[in-house]
């Protein structure tokens, strides 16, 4: 199996794989300093809701190391600067707050002086790491337990890219489609190529070719389509943020697969870590949706593709209701998106 890891730390300093130029070229982009990690995140070098977080905490890190100061409460009030300007890089995605908010809690808590503070917070942006890894491994294999049993290999629709190059590793909606054709159990994917942005064309299938797992990209309007004419079994996606009610945020377009796989009576799963549920929000309502520049739309390359005059509208995420998810698979268990605050960690940093 290829490894795929989009965030690595290396010789002091963070390896991203640059995700605007795959799949064309595999490019590393070395990260030395916050700002361009908070660079790196808002134009989508890293993307992916685990993978921001990731990567903002080691943000974080950098940003500690780059202060200049023995004084304890003169490092913490920089470092809380530090964390405002990663937060406003991607607004949709919890686990960017979720990992923020942990390396501070962790730099408050911690005793000793601020090199040793810095310390720690490497250690804890490396945990962060390998938690993600760890999470999504056990997303995969808590999925086997919900295939159905009437049909002994599936095809799979999936809807942006939430796979090893959106996590630590691994992913989560493609991280049960990975242990799901390790069981032997998968017959095909289906990669909406997921406009404007082409996560699914260009990333989703790119990791799907790294270990020869036969996947087929389709537009976004060709999803009904194969739907109606019984090529999809089963739909797993992922999410960047989830409300406590189970109203879960994907990409652009998840919304409209959520319906028609209802028509279809089609099950449709949302993969996620806990991490990812901002348990302070009762419902998707509250979601903030990031809203991005037009020119994904109107410009692929340097080329302009639609006419002078119009306006346009580039919302980055829809909110898939509660009432269209069939279950919500986390590394602890799946569960209907109404029993997911059962889930709640006794330890919440949203």
């Amino acid at each position: 199996m290829t490894t795929i890891y989009p965030v690595v730390w290396s010789n002091n300093k963070v390896l991203l794989i640059d995700q605007t130029c795959l799949p064309s070229q595999y490019t590393l982009v070395e990260i030395n300093r916050y700002e361009d990690m908070a660079k790196a995140i808002k134009t989508m070098i890293v993307r992916g809701a685990p993978a921001i977080g990731v990567a903002a905490g080691y943000g974080m890190y950098l940003g500690a190391r780059e202060i200049n100061t023995k004084e304890r409460e003169t490092f913490l009030k920089k470092l809380e600067e530090v964390a405002e300007i990663l937060r406003q890089t991607r607004p949709t995605a919890v686990n960017l707050f979720w990992a923020i908010s942990r390396m501070l809690k962790t730099a408050y808590e911690s005793i000793g002086t601020v090199e040793e503070i810095k310390n720690i917070l490497l250690e804890t942006a490396q945990k962060i790491q390998a938690e993600d890894l760890q999470t999504c491994q056990d997303i995969g294999k808590n999925s086997l337990q919900i295939l159905p049993s009437n049909l002994e290999k599936l095809s799979i629709l999936t809807h942006c890219n939430a796979g090893a190059l959106a996590t630590a590793g691994y992913g989560t909606a493609l991280g049960v489609i990975r242990s799901v054709w390790a069981a032997g159990r998968l017959k095909r994917v289906y990669a909406d190529e997921t406009r404007p942005r082409l996560q699914g064309a260009k990333l989703t299938a790119w990791e799907c070719v790294q270990e020869k797992i036969p996947v087929t990209v389709i537009s976004d309007n060709m999803a009904a389509h194969c739907m109606q004419k019984g090529l999809i079994d089963m739909i797993v996606v992922g999410a960047d943020r989830i409300a406590a009610n189970g109203d879960a945020a994907n990409k652009i377009g998840t919304y409209g697969v959520a319906v028609m796989a209802k028509m279809h009576d089609i099950p449709f799963y949302v993969a996620a870590p806990l991490s990812t549920v901002d348990f302070s929000l009762e419902n998707g309502d509250l979601i903030p949706i990031e809203e991005r520049d037009p020119s994904e739309l109107y410009q692929i390359g340097d080329t302009v593709i639609y006419p002078d005059g119009v306006d346009y509208y580039n919302p980055a995420f829809d909110v898939t209701p509660a009432k269209l998810i069939t279950g919500i698979i986390t590394e602890q268990k799946t569960v209907k998106p109404g029993e997911l605050i059962s889930l709640k960690p006794e330890l919440s940093y949203h």
